[in-house]
């Protein structure tokens, strides 16, 4: 454990894409939703599609172009704005049907040992997510992986997206604790860079298949953060957990 972390006092942890398999996850659940309705496209590819929808949809409200709405809502607009690329008859779709595949997202498989590791830390740290995900959808999902929070974060309490400053500030302040107290666990270097700047610490957890086979960013650590790892069991180790 670097002498840097030895302060830290809470564990904070983005979530899609660190703790959860989100791509494997949303293409399980949009298959029988596709091939119902006769929507040729790999599930794969349309759950690519409906994550490319994630940041520019929360771009609106991070800018003041749109009041706070969560993450559940922008979901919901976004995979209308796919479907609608596919040419799906909207009259032919119940909104029962598209509700059940937008609650997807809080049914995404944790990566293999990220419920061993959340464990393991959480004996010594309280831990949370730091995520744009809603306190309902981040509590639904932690029902669903078994996943050992101890208090839910991120963008709900500030009513604005990461990466702005005040996501990360009032999580913070939330837990009483001052920035360098707590420590970002991410996957993404963007996530970290914009945690070091308003002075929380950083771990880097690498996820080189969140993406697939063909993921080009965040493969290694663009920066020297202050733990550099390959999973959440080895964050463990190197925390003496």
């Amino acid at each position: 454990m670097r002498a840097v972390l030895d302060e830290v006092r809470f564990l904070a942890f983005d979530v899609f894409g660190t703790v959860v398999d989100w791509r494997s996850s949303i293409a399980r659940a949009a298959e029988p939703f596709l091939t119902g309705h006769g929507i040729e496209v790999d599930p794969l590819v349309f759950a690519d599609e409906w994550r490319s929808r994630y940041q520019p949809s929360m771009e609106a409200v991070r800018t003041g172009v749109r009041p706070w709405v969560p993450l559940e809502r922008l979901n919901r607009e976004s995979l209308e704005t796919v479907l609608a690329r596919h040419g799906v008859d909207f009259g032919a779709v119940t909104g029962d049907e598209l509700a059940e595949l937008n609650r997807a997202w809080t049914r995404l498989d944790p990566w293999p040992d990220s419920v061993v590791g959340l464990t393991r830390l959480q004996r010594r740290f309280p831990i949370g997510p730091l995520s744009n995900g809603s306190i309902a959808g981040m509590l639904a999902l932690a029902r669903f992986g078994g996943l050992p929070w101890n208090v839910i974060l991120g963008a709900e309490i500030a009513h604005n997206y990461k990466p702005m400053p005040q996501t990360y500030l009032r999580s913070v302040e939330a837990v009483g604790l001052r920035p360098d107290q707590v420590a970002m666990v991410a996957a993404h270097n963007a996530d970290l860079r914009a945690a070091r700047a308003v002075g929380l610490r950083t771990v880097f957890v690498a996820r080189p298949l969140e993406f697939g086979p063909g993921q080009t960013a965040d493969l290694t650590a663009e920066d020297d953060w202050d733990l550099v790892t390959g999973s959440i069991t080895e964050v463990a180790d190197l925390l003496g957990c």
